[in-house]
């Protein structure tokens, strides 16, 4: 089989499954048939079949990742929760610029159960787009203890809080996330610099290491004309 040929068959594959779902014959959460089926539909091996499922990846039209797990997007770019949004937006060479506001203990009786101690440390961050306009709000709880404790004097290692977690012996093992949206409350809304009451998405995420350990809580507060959440379900087809 010649390149051009093999090229045009994936073209007709994509072309055809996109239009589909275009259409909405293939809706939302509907998982596609398997590669044996799809490749005898289309009449084409399973190595351009792949080639093909790679494509409509990549424009977003389908997900084919293991289990089921949801991120965050910026202006389209991913921001996995792994090497923290920091990173993940510098190296989306998306210009945005993060800033400490407060770095201080804290003690949050409430969450004494869930997370097996009241003491924390408050670590708030907001972003600012390359024009200036603040677009998220960050609020961390990290535990006070392992020397995590020392921050407020110490500061964020390389000024990441996912740098400074790895740092003090916390890889993240397990985690729960929540989104939503809500208005700004008047404290956010100062901090972000937007009327009180404007509508920003909600992610609250908590993350426990590989022994279970508490590791830190995360709230933040996105500005919806930039941050979108995606979700990618289903195993490989």
């Amino acid at each position: 089989m010649t390149k051009q040929v093999r090229f045009d068959k994936k073209t007709r594959v994509v072309r055809a499954l996109a239009q589909r779902i275009e259409r909405g014959e293939l809706g939302p959460g509907v998982r596609l048939p398997g590669e044996h089926e799809l490749a005898a539909q289309f009449d084409v091996s399973r190595g351009t079949l792949r080639e093909a499922l790679t494509e409509l990846k990549r424009c977003h039209y389908i997900a084919t990742q293991m289990g089921v797990g949801s991120i965050v997007t910026y202006d389209g770019v991913p921001l996995p929760q792994g090497a923290g949004w920091a990173q993940a937006l510098a190296a989306g060479a998306t210009q945005v610029r993060t800033e400490l506001l407060s770095l201080a203990r804290a003690e949050r009786p409430e969450l004494a159960v869930r997370y097996g101690t009241a003491q924390f440390v408050l670590v708030e961050r907001r972003r600012r787009a390359a024009d200036g306009t603040l677009v998220s709000l960050e609020r961390a709880l990290v535990p006070a203890r392992d020397g995590l404790e020392h921050l407020p004097e110490q500061g964020l290692v390389q000024g990441s809080l996912a740098a400074t977690l790895a740092a003090h012996g916390f890889q993240g093992g397990q985690g729960n996330q929540w989104v939503g949206a809500e208005p700004l409350g008047e404290q956010a809304a100062a901090q972000l610099q937007r009327p009180a009451g404007t509508v920003f998405l909600k992610a609250v995420r908590e993350t426990f290491d590989s022994r279970g350990r508490f590791m830190e809580q995360v709230e933040s507060l996105l500005d919806p004309a930039h941050f979108q959440l995606h979700l990618s379900f289903g195993a490989p087809q």
